[in-house]
């Protein structure tokens, strides 16, 4: 088995060292490198191409979040996931993150385990959106306007029926399996119709299917 291969981004050499020791317990997780700074992290995500990328928010120099945006932007289908860790619970943080283009956002009170599991889930493909984000995404477009009618049928012109109902569910933070349960359907159909929603809409991921979903109105809280 190919070990996922991470990269850790924080300006706190002894944070770095803890995520190392923790993650490279684990037979399938491998720590390529590390960076004290966003500048660094831009660099060595271009140089390394790790799988996945733990990237630390308040650093000197450039921060997480424009380190985030210049990782995406410059990489853009080659770009790895970043899973955003802080010790900060701030929405501010949150909703720039997943603006930015990060895959998931974790705390540092967290357990070991939530980090070597967070790994796996976004070297799977996945998208690591809690129940509670998902509520504060809610809560954070509610009093939204969204864009114009037109807009939203531009965008969504491409979608089916079912994956449109599938994005619905998306935005509900539903798992692949509940996704399935609801609408009667395999779970092998199931991805192959959030890969197409995806694709179709130009998102990298589950989590950015939610803004989405949110920001155009296709889904309202509530509803």
């Amino acid at each position: 088995m190919t070990p996922i291969r991470v990269l850790l981004v924080d300006d706190q050499r002894l944070v770095r060292t803890g995520f190392r020791v923790i993650l490279e317990v684990e037979d399938d997780i491998e720590v390529i490198g590390d960076a004290a700074d966003g500048a660094q992290a831009v660099e060595l995500t271009t140089r390394l191409r790790p799988d996945v990328v733990l990237m630390d928010v308040e650093m000197p120099g450039m921060d997480g979040l424009a380190a985030t945006r210049r990782i995406v932007a410059e990489l853009r289908d080659e770009a790895p996931p970043v899973l955003i860790l802080t010790t900060f619970d701030r929405d501010d943080y949150l909703f720039e993150a997943l603006q930015a283009g990060a895959s998931g956002f974790l705390l540092k009170n967290g357990t070991p385990e939530d980090l070597i599991d967070a790994v796996r889930i976004l070297a799977r493909g996945d998208a690591l959106l809690a129940p509670e984000i998902t509520r504060r995404v809610i809560a954070t477009f509610a009093g939204r306007g969204g864009p114009t009618p037109e807009a939203t049928a531009t965008r969504l012109a491409e979608l089916t029926p079912r994956e449109h109902e599938v994005l619905v569910l998306l935005a509900g933070g539903a798992t692949n399996a509940e996704i399935a349960g609801t609408l009667f359907l395999g779970e092998a159909t199931v991805k192959t119709h959030v890969s197409r929603v995806l694709t179709k809409l130009g998102l990298r991921d589950r989590t950015q299917a939610v803004v989405f979903a949110y920001e155009h109105g296709v889904v309202r809280p509530g509803g």
